[in-house]
């Protein structure tokens, strides 16, 4: 089954991270992201490096 998607154009952002000792920030980022006019989703793998991509 194909994904429904809205109607073209949209963008993704995608980007990896290196997390260090605490949260710097990141989680309150994270939140921001979804406010965002237009945000549709995210999606996030990490291991050592991290990879995120926001849609």
């Amino acid at each position: 089954m194909i994904a429904q998607t809205p109607k073209p154009p949209y963008y993704a952002v995608i980007f990896r991270s290196t997390r260090t000792d605490g949260d710097n920030g990141y989680s309150e980022m994270a939140e921001l992201v979804k406010q965002q006019k237009g945000f549709f989703g995210a999606e996030s793998a990490r291991n050592e490096l991290g990879i995120t991509v926001s849609y």
